[in-house]
């Protein structure tokens, strides 16, 4: 696969790798493209958030310890998302830990960096506030459903 996202022929499948061209040209001179061995922690917990990571091939568990010291896999993560983005965002630690699955290829991108190119790309900004608000929604389901016992009903809007 293509180091380049100009050139990968992933992208128009990946909600965050979908930008305009001369957005997708700026994110690819800031990234840092990186294999990564299975087993592999990209970030900790709790640890100061100091980038994010684009996953373009592999898969990543995503975990949260308890204060007992066991771990709860939330969710496994697949190509194309971005992974530590409300924490980088937040300027805080990680909220959860994340480890290769698998090997993995991702885009590393520092803080500062993200910060700079969101400012000069109100595009790649509004895609990151829509993935920042799914993952809120799904959130909102999980405690939903774990609380009380149920799923909210996605709701279709009436053709006028």
């Amino acid at each position: 696969m293509s180091q380049s996202c100009l050139d990968c022929t992933q992208r128009l499948d990946r909600v965050f790798c979908d930008l305009a061209p001369q957005a997708l040209a700026a994110f690819d001179g800031i990234k840092s493209a990186q294999m990564v061995s299975k087993g592999t922690v990209l970030f900790r917990e709790g640890q100061a958030a100091r980038g994010i990571f684009l996953l373009c091939e592999g898969r990543v568990r995503l975990t949260v310890c308890s204060e007992s010291g066991r771990r709860m896999t939330l969710r496994v993560s697949n190509p194309g998302e971005l992974l530590g983005l409300s924490a980088c965002l937040a300027g805080s630690g990680y909220e959860l830990t994340a480890e290769a699955m698998d090997n993995l290829r991702v885009a590393a991108v520092s803080r500062k960096d993200l910060l700079r190119f969101l400012r000069e790309h109100r595009e790649a900004c509004l895609h990151v506030v829509n993935l920042l608000s799914e993952d809120l929604h799904i959130a909102y389901d999980r405690v939903r459903s774990v609380g009380l016992g149920r799923v909210r009903r996605v709701r279709t809007s009436a053709v006028h």
